[in-house]
């Protein structure tokens, strides 16, 4: 290492705050500092080179590191129009929403922000103004779902269902209510055929209890991401959206993580027949060449903030500064024009599909492996410590491997101090460029760090 990255890693070390980080320990080692990326592979100040099965750490460089095309594309515009507010629209915006909107049957509205948890907060402000507006502010509550992430902001956190994330952050907003989770490998039920039925009328209990006139919206991530990578058991949805209609319920889907291609279709709602009234993106939407965040809604959605002028309230009277900066959508153009061209919602699922077989075929072999569930490149790995009793293993073993991968030349993900008991599940999340070779890789660099921690 030369003397310049040696300087770089100390001014690290000694200025920056990193996120979900104790700093304790970089005073005994070296911060890991990201220097240059190339397609699947991510090299370190150090000189160590990586294959990035985590999406550039927190699952968003969807098309993968070092794209001129989105680079350029973000500096050509910036240059013609960095920014004007979004009280006015810009030649990107409207480029992109509609470009956007031909991959989302029957949404018709984009509302821009900046991140995943703002899109988010701005997704339950038109619920509560709706409710405002039609219902007499009675029909205001949010329900989420146990193991659903969110976000990071106090609302965001208040409809999040992962207790470790939301310790020392209270009091949190009123007004958000949880429901049971839909994890079929930890049934609430024990083992049962129609698990999916039976944990989407938890979802009608909640109602039931909190009153159908006070509920307004619910939220769900369509696979639960960071919260173990859980999959719907069959039966669920069709189940959830009857209930949803029946109660009069708005449908809030959660795509920040499993969008733009992630599980092997354009949107994770689309697996499974969901008509969605509000979708929030952000991540991949623009594999994170620039901040873009968006709130996709239906033509009623938008219809409700619709009046004559003699109502001054009615509007949705919200904005985000940075909304407003063209370089977000000028991103998020040439990537899907990356995604298409190079057909990688395909290639997510048909290669998603042989590394979640190969995963499975790592589970007969190593006791170690309780489940392996998951869609397209947005898989998980549930370790426990006895295969009958499903007892999960302590975080410490899942950031042990963790390491062991990264020693190896191999970044993954898991579940990261979100529960007290049930952060034991290694998440992987490639770029969607993956190769079967890769896939390989990926595998094969598990088997070998599951054999060396049995030995």
């Amino acid at each position: 290492m030369d003397s310049q990255m040696r300087q770089l890693i100390e001014k690290d070390r000694n200025h920056v705050w990193h996120h979900l980080s104790q700093h304790s320990g970089l005073k005994k080692q070296d911060p890991m500092v990201m220097v240059e990326g190339k397609g699947t592979r991510i090299t370190d100040a150090k000189g160590n080179n990586y294959l990035d099965a985590s999406s550039g750490g927190v699952w968003c460089v969807n098309v993968g590191y070092g794209r001129t095309e989105i680079a350029d594309a973000v500096r050509d515009q910036l240059v013609k129009l960095n920014f004007f507010g979004s009280t006015t629209g810009t030649e990107p915006a409207a480029e992109f929403a509609e470009k956007l909107l031909e991959k989302m049957p029957g949404m018709s509205r984009v509302y821009y922000a900046s991140s995943g948890s703002e899109a988010n907060e701005k997704a339950f402000k038109i619920v509560r103004q709706i409710s405002q507006l039609k219902y007499g502010g009675k029909k205001n509550k949010i329900l989420y779902r146990e193991r659903d992430y969110h976000g990071t902001t106090i609302g965001a956190l208040s409809a999040t269902g992962q207790e470790e994330r939301r310790l020392h952050y209270g009091p949190f907003a009123p007004g958000f209510v949880e429901f049971p989770h839909c994890c079929e490998y930890r049934s609430q039920f024990g083992d049962v055929k129609d698990y999916g039925i039976l944990a989407a009328k938890e979802l009608e209990k909640v109602i039931l209890r909190e009153g159908p006139e006070t509920v307004g919206a619910v939220i769900f991530e369509p696979i639960t991401a960071g919260g173990g990578v859980i999959t719907p058991p069959e039966g669920y949805w069709p189940a959830v959206m009857e209930i949803c209609k029946k109660y009069n319920v708005l449908v809030h889907i959660d795509e920040v993580v499993c969008g733009m291609s992630r599980t092997g279709k354009w949107f994770g709602y689309q697996h499974y027949g969901i008509k969605p009234d509000i979708v929030t993106l952000a991540k991949g939407v623009a594999s994170s060449y620039a901040p873009i965040s968006c709130v996709v809604t239906t033509e009623a959605i938008f219809n409700e903030f619709l009046a004559d002028g003699s109502d001054r309230e009615a509007y949705f009277r919200d904005i985000s500064t940075y909304a407003g900066c063209t370089s977000g959508p000028a991103a998020a153009l040439a990537n899907l024009k990356i995604l298409e061209r190079e057909n990688l919602v395909e290639n997510t699922a048909v290669v998603g599909e042989y590394l979640l077989n190969k995963l499975k075929d790592l589970a007969t072999k190593h006791s170690i492996i309780g489940d392996v569930r998951g869609k397209g490149l947005l898989l998980g790995i549930e370790l426990v410590t006895d295969k009958q009793t499903k007892a999960p293993v302590d975080e410490q073993v899942a950031i042990k491997i963790a390491g062991m991968c990264m020693q190896k030349g191999l970044i993954i993900g898991r579940t990261n101090r979100s529960f007290k008991f049930l952060n034991n599940t290694l998440c992987l999340c490639p770029i969607l460029t993956l190769t079967h070779e890769e896939a390989d890789f990926i595998a094969d660099t598990i088997d070998q760090v599951l054999t060396e921690l049995n030995a």
